[in-house]
C-alpha cells in the first residue's frame, strides 16, 4: 500500500474510521511514554549531580562510605581466585564476605570497574536501581499486556515512590538508596520486571528462561524484593488457574490474541509458573543456599520491630496517594483488573508483613516500601483507568451523537501498526494517560523544589525538605570534598606508615560522633581498602556478618568516651581502657587509635601500649562545634595471632553454633578475665573436659608448653610452625565452619569466636574453602544452568519445527 495515499478500513469496537492519520499521531502514544520514563530518569539524575557521578571523588555518607570497600575486595580479593564469595579479612578479625550479604550489585560494580574507573563504577552501581525503576515499571505494564495508556503512566509514578519522603532507610526510595541500600532498589527493579515476565509467560508459555534469570538476579540483590516478586508469581498463577467466570478480565489489557494466547490448562500453568519459580532458585542457589543453611552463624542486633502501624503504613504526607490507590483498588475490583488486583494484594500482604513479621531476622519496617511501592503502581494504574474510561465515554457519546463531535477516538487497543495511515482518529488514552500521571508526579515532587512549602501545602501537599539533592551531593562529593579531608588522610597515611614500619595487622579505632565530620562515621572502616588490605579494621559496616561482632561493640564501649552501643543486650561498659586493651589482646588486635584526652591520658599509662605514631593537632568544625584532635597510634604489645594454649579447652555439652546459645555464655565468659585460662569450646577432642553450658568453674587440663613460629597471614588462610604436636594452638580469626586445616584436626570453635587446631604436625595450614552449603548449594546452580541452557535449546528447536510446519515442504525442483 502506499504511504499517505492508500486508505484501509479498521474495524473497531467503536465503528470504522478510514481516513488518513498523520504521522506524528502514529508515534504519538509512544512519545508520550518515552517522555514519561525520560522525565523520571532526567529529575532523579537531577538530584543526584550528574557531574559529581562522573568525578574520581570516593563516595562517602551513611552506610555508602563502607559499602565502598566491598566490591573493591571483590575484584581485587575474590575473583582472582574465582570466587565471589569468600573470606574478608579486613573486617572483624575477618569474615564471610557476600555469604550474608547480597552480591550482584556489587559483582557488577567489580566488573564494571574493568572498563571505567572503580570510582564512577560505584557510583553507578548506587544509582542503577533507582535509574532503573521506570523502565523496569514501564516493561512490567507492556509484559502484562496493559493497553498503551498504562505503562507510562507506571513509569510516571515510580518518579513519587523514588522521591517518598516519609521514611529514610528502609529500601527502595532515593532517600534509602543514598544511605546505602542500594541493592535494595535494584532487586525492587528487577522484582518488577519479573513480574511482567510472569504475567506474559503463565499465558503463554515463553520467557520461561528470561524470568528465571530476572528472579536470580532478584535475588541475589536483596531477599525482601525477591520475596515480593515470588509471591507475586503465585498470585499470577492462581489467577490463571480460576474458572473463567471468577478470574481477571481484560479490560485494561490488549486482546489476548494479539499476543498469540491458547487457553492452557491448569497443569500446564502450575508446571509453566513452578518451573520457572524453582529454576531461577536454582540459578541463583550457589548464593542462597549457604545464607540460609549457615544463618546460625550469622549475628542478629537484636532490632526490636517498629509498631506505629499507622504512622508507618499511612503517613499524612502520602494521604492524596493513599486516598487513589484505595479508590483504584476498588475499581480494579469492579472491573476485574488482573494487574490492579494483583497490586491491590501484594499491598495487603505488604502491609500485614510489616504488622505480624515475628520478632526475627527480618526487621518488620523492611517491608513498608513495598508497600508503598504496589500504592504508588496502584495510583499510576487508576490514572490511566480514568483516563481511558473517560475516553471510552467520550468515544460512545460521539457514536451516538456524530454531528456534534469535532473529533472522533481510536480505541486505545488499536495497535499503531493496523492504524499507520488508516484513519484520522487519535488513540487518545495511549497520549493523554501518560501526561496525566506525570504531571501528577511532576506536580507532588518537583513542585516542593520551586514553591515555598506554604503554597504547596494550599493545594494538599505536604513538602519534605529537598534533602536528596543535599544528601547525594553530601556522598558523590566524596571524602575528598569534607572539610576534614587533610585530617582524615593524615590518619590513613599514618596508618599505612605505621604498617609499613611495624608490621600489618587490625586496628581498633576509638569511636565518636564527631567522626561524621570525615563524611560518615564509617570512614576508618576503609583502612583495609586504603593500605592494600595491610591494615584492617575492628569495626565493619555488615554487623550481621560475623559472631565476633558483639565482642567489638564490647571492646568499643571501653576504650571510647561516646560509644555507638548499637546492638541490642550487650553487657556494655563504661570506659575502662585496661580492660578494652586485655580484650584486644584476646582478639589478637595490634594497633590502637585514640585521640579523647580521657583516653589518651590512659593509653599513656597502659603498660601493655606502645605509642608508635601520632598525627595532629587538627582542627575542624561538625555541625557548628570546632573540635581539635591529635590522633595518637599505639602497638598492643602481647598481641599474637597465634599462640599456643596453656590448658585444654573445656566443652560447653549441648551449645549450639546460633547466636541464642552460643552469646549467653560467650559473653558472660569474654566479661570476666578470671575464667580466660580456659576457653569454652562447641566442639573437640574426646579428651577435652565436657562441661555444663554456663558452667563458671570448668576443670584446668594442663597441656605441655610448644613453641609457634613462622606465622603468615593471607587473605584466607593463616600457616604456622609449632615445637611440638599435640599442644592445642589459638588462632585469632573469626571462626566460620569454612575454615579446614591440614597438619592438624579442628578447627573448633571457642571463645568468643576465635579457632583452636591440634597439631598432628609440625606445620599447619588453616584455609578458607567450602563448606557442605557451599556444595550444596553450587551443585544446584550447576542443575540451573543445565536446566537454562536445555529450555533455551528445546525453544529454538520448537521455534524452528513449527516454521517448518508452516512453510511446507520445499517445492520439487
Amino acid at each position: 500500500m502506499g504511504q499517505g495515499t492508500d486508505r484501509v478500513t479498521v474495524q473497531a469496537s467503536q465503528g470504522r474510521f478510514s481516513r488518513p492519520l498523520p504521522p506524528f499521531r502514529q508515534w504519538a502514544p509512544t512519545a508520550a511514554t518515552v517522555l514519561c520514563i525520560v522525565a523520571v530518569i532526567a529529575v532523579t539524575l537531577s538530584q543526584l549531580h550528574p557531574g559529581l557521578l562522573l568525578s574520581g571523588s570516593t563516595t562517602t555518607g551513611g552506610d555508602n562510605g563502607g559499602h565502598y570497600a566491598l566490591p573493591a575486595y571483590l575484584r581485587s580479593g575474590l575473583l582472582p581466585h574465582w570466587q565471589v564469595t569468600g573470606w574478608d579479612p579486613g573486617w572483624y578479625d575477618g569474615f564471610p564476605l557476600y555469604t550474608f550479604y547480597f552480591l550482584f550489585p556489587d559483582l557488577l560494580v567489580a566488573l564494571v570497574s574493568h572498563v571505567i574507573p572503580y570510582t564512577a563504577a560505584f557510583k553507578g552501581g548506587t544509582i542503577l536501581g533507582s535509574v532503573l525503576l521506570p523502565v523496569t515499571a514501564w516493561a512490567m505494564g507492556r509484559l502484562f499486556g496493559l493497553r498503551r495508556a498504562f505503562p507510562g503512566a507506571l513509569a510516571a509514578l515510580s518518579l513519587c515512590f523514588l522521591f517518598d519522603y516519609t521514611y529514610t532507610i528502609y529500601g527502595g526510595n532515593l532517600f534509602s538508596t543514598l544511605a546505602g541500600e542500594y541493592s535494595y532498589s535494584l532487586s525492587i527493579a528487577l522484582a518488577l520486571l519479573f513480574l511482567g515476565l510472569m504475567a506474559k509467560g503463565i499465558r503463554t508459555g515463553r520467557y520461561r528462561g528470561w524470568a528465571a534469570v530476572t528472579l536470580a538476579v532478584c535475588i541475589m540483590s536483596h531477599v525482601i524484593p525477591a520475596l515480593y516478586a515470588v509471591a507475586g508469581a503465585l498470585v499470577l498463577m492462581l489467577f490463571e488457574m480460576l474458572p473463567p467466570r471468577l478470574g481477571p478480565r481484560n479490560w485494561d489489557s490488549q486482546p489476548l490474541a494479539r499476543d498469540g494466547t491458547t487457553s492452557r490448562s491448569n497443569w500446564r500453568i502450575l508446571w509453566w509458573s513452578a518451573s520457572t519459580v524453582g529454576l531461577g532458585a536454582m540459578l541463583a542457589a550457589f548464593w542462597w543456599v549457604p545464607f540460609g543453611l549457615d544463618q546460625s552463624y550469622a549475628n542478629s542486633m537484636g532490632y526490636v520491630n517498629v509498631d506505629t502501624f499507622r504512622t508507618l503504613l499511612l503517613p499524612e504526607a502520602d494521604w492524596w496517594a493513599l486516598v487513589l490507590a484505595g479508590l483504584a483498588a476498588i475499581v480494579a475490583v469492579v472491573v476485574r483488573s488482573r494487574f490492579g488486583i494483583l497490586m491491590g494484594v501484594l499491598a495487603g500482604a505488604s502491609a500485614l508483613a510489616v504488622i505480624f513479621d515475628p520478632q526475627a531476622s527480618l526487621y518488620n519496617t523492611r517491608f513498608l516500601p513495598l508497600w508503598f511501592l504496589s500504592i504508588y503502581l496502584l495510583v499510576g494504574w487508576g490514572i490511566a483507568a480514568a483516563v481511558n474510561a473517560a475516553v471510552e465515554f467520550w468515544r460512545n457519546w460521539t457514536a451516538r451523537h456524530p454531528h456534534a463531535a469535532p473529533i472522533s477516538l481510536a480505541p486505545d487497543d488499536v495497535p499503531a501498526a493496523v492504524l499507520q495511515g488508516a484513519t484520522s482518529s487519535w488513540p487518545v488514552a495511549a497520549v493523554l494517560a501518560p501526561l496525566v500521571a506525570l504531571l501528577v508526579a511532576l506536580g507532588v515532587v518537583v513542585t516542593p523544589f520551586i514553591l515555598p512549602a506554604s503554597a504547596v501545602q494550599r493545594i494538599g501537599i505536604t513538602p519534605g525538605a529537598n534533602l536528596v539533592t543535599n544528601w547525594s551531593g553530601l556522598n558523590y562529593a566524596g571524602y575528598e570534598a569534607q572539610p576534614a579531608y587533610s585530617e582524615y588522610r593524615a590518619v590513613v597515611q599514618t596508618m599505612e606508615h605505621v604498617g609499613a614500619t611495624h608490621g600489618c595487622g587490625q586496628a581498633m579505632w576509638q569511636y565518636d560522633p564527631s567522626l561524621g565530620r570525615f563524611g560518615t562515621t564509617m570512614a576508618l572502616m576503609l583502612l583495609p581498602y586504603w593500605s592494600n588490605g595491610c591494615i584492617g579494621s575492628m569495626e565493619g559496616l555488615l554487623f550481621e556478618s560475623s559472631t565476633t561482632t558483639p565482642y567489638h561493640f564490647i571492646n568499643q564501649s571501653e576504650l571510647s568516651v561516646s560509644p555507638s552501643d548499637p546492638m541490642v543486650g550487650l553487657s556494655y561498659s563504661t570506659l575502662d581502657v585496661p580492660r578494652g586493651v586485655q580484650h584486644l589482646q584476646l582478639l589478637g588486635v595490634r594497633y590502637f587509635m585514640a585521640f579523647s584526652p580521657q583516653v589518651v591520658a590512659a593509653a599513656d599509662a597502659d603498660p601493655d601500649l606502645r605509642q608508635v605514631a601520632s598525627t595532629g593537632p587538627w582542627t575542624s568544625t561538625l555541625q557548628g562545634t570546632a573540635t581539635t584532635t591529635t590522633w595518637k597510634i599505639y602497638e598492643v604489645l602481647h598481641s599474637t595471632v597465634v599462640t599456643p594454649l596453656a590448658n585444654d579447652p573445656a566443652v560447653e555439652a549441648g551449645i549450639g553454633a546460633g547466636q541464642s546459645s552460643w552469646l549467653g555464655p560467650s559473653q558472660s565468659w569474654y566479661n570476666d578475665p578470671s575464667r580466660w585460662s580456659v576457653e569454652l569450646a562447641q566442639s573437640g577432642p574426646l579428651s577435652w573436659p565436657r562441661v555444663p553450658i554456663g558452667d563458671p568453674s570448668p576443670p584446668v587440663q594442663p597441656e605441655r608448653p610448644t613453641t609457634v613460629s613462622r606465622v603468615q597471614e593471607t587473605d584466607n588462610s593463616v600457616s604456622f610452625h609449632v615445637s611440638r604436636v599435640g599442644t592445642p594452638v589459638l588462632v585469632k580469626v573469626s571462626y566460620f565452619p569454612n575454615w579446614h586445616v591440614s597438619g592438624g584436626t579442628g578447627p573448633y570453635r571457642v571463645t568468643p569466636n576465635l579457632m583452636v587446631v591440634v597439631p598432628t604436625s609440625h606445620d599447619v595450614v588453616l584455609h578458607y574453602g567450602a563448606s557442605a552449603a557451599d556444595r550444596l548449594g553450587q551443585l544446584l546452580t550447576g542443575l540451573g544452568v543445565i536446566g537454562l541452557i536445555a529450555g533455551f535449546s528445546w525453544s529454538r528447536l520448537s521455534r524452528r519445527r513449527k516454521r517448518k510446519a508452516t512453510d511446507g515442504p520445499a517445492p520439487a525442483p
